[in-house]
């Protein structure tokens, strides 16, 4: 099995939606620091698991220097995040998100 693993920070500001009172309902932003992990039992035609820039470019494309709410249908959680790109990465199975200091979800495929 071959495994990549691609760090990328980026800057990003959102609001939760919360079913309790909480300051992040208000519009808010972070500097995020995305983790992500492709695996692959093979290798491509270009001898690659996943492609460096292409993780780097669906994450900072997709969410840097961005409203979240205005980028994405659902809640903007950083556990919704991981799995959106997740979902969105060829090969990834994992996913860290980390929106600040002690503050990580990880959304990982069974």
């Amino acid at each position: 099995m071959y495994y990549v693993e691609k760090r990328i920070e980026i800057s990003a500001a959102h609001r939760l939606s919360l079913n309790y009172e909480s300051k992040c309902t208000r519009i808010h932003g972070h500097n995020w620091i995305i983790t992500v992990y492709c695996k692959s039992a093979s290798l491509d035609e270009n001898d690659m698991v996943t492609d460096f820039s292409h993780i780097k470019r669906t994450v900072k494309d997709t969410f840097d220097h961005k409203y979240l709410n205005e980028v994405v249908s659902f809640n903007p959680t950083a556990e919704n995040i991981a799995r959106y790109i997740c979902d969105n990465v060829k090969n990834c199975y994992k996913v860290s998100v980390q929106e600040s200091e002690g503050n990580t979800a990880v959304y990982e495929r069974d």
